[in-house]
């Protein structure tokens, strides 16, 4: 949860200083969400929580390559499941199919060092400052309505393709998406996302 929050974080901090207006960088429908950075950080911990005492060199290169290998999994498993695409590279230089390049690569290796080295330390003693029983309250919480927003925010992004393809809404659920979520509605949460 604290890293789809920070990432979204950095991905408006990162639309102001390079277009100069906040754009919504939202991953999921409800919220401050960015899963991209969320799942990234969890990566991290698992695969480079060993080597969190190791030289700043070696995990901000594996950083980078896990990120950089992460983000285009990412952008194809969008393709091949939503048939959208929320990022294209193909017009940089030394980009991988368009889904990332070695720019790229090199953030996530920055934040993969900065992740493991400063925020993870912090949060995590903040968090086990929390008592057991509200902690574990506040867990289910969030984790009940993370699968909820996942849930909602796919199938609003599953129909809006099925619809762009002219198949109809043929079922109560389609109809209900197609009159809550509609295009216009999607493009101000997704204003980069286009189909594939």
């Amino acid at each position: 949860m604290i890293g789809c929050v920070v990432g979204y974080c950095i991905e408006m901090l990162w639309c102001y200083l390079r277009l100069g207006y906040f754009e919504s960088r939202q991953g999921l429908i409800y919220g401050p969400f960015s899963p991209v950075y969320g799942i990234g950080a969890v990566i991290f911990t698992v695969v480079l929580y060993r080597f969190r005492h190791a030289n700043g060199v070696v995990i901000f290169l594996a950083s980078g390559i896990i990120g950089g290998v992460f983000e285009y999994l990412c952008s194809l498993f969008q393709e091949l499941i939503f048939g959208t695409v929320s990022w294209e590279y193909s017009d940089s230089p030394l980009n991988v199919q368009g889904r990332t390049n070695v720019f790229f690569a090199v953030c996530w290796g920055i934040l993969g060092l900065i992740f493991l080295k400063h925020m993870l330390p912090f949060f995590t003693n903040l968090i086990e400052r929390i008592p057991n029983r509200p902690g574990k309250v506040i867990a289910w919480v969030l984790l009940v309505f993370m699968v909820f927003d996942i849930i909602i925010s796919s199938a609003a992004i599953r129909r809006q393709t099925n619809r762009h393809l002219g198949i109809p809404a043929n079922n109560p659920i389609a109809v209900f998406l197609d009159e809550h979520y509609t295009d216009e509605y999607l493009k101000k949460v997704y204003p980069n996302m286009q189909l594939a």
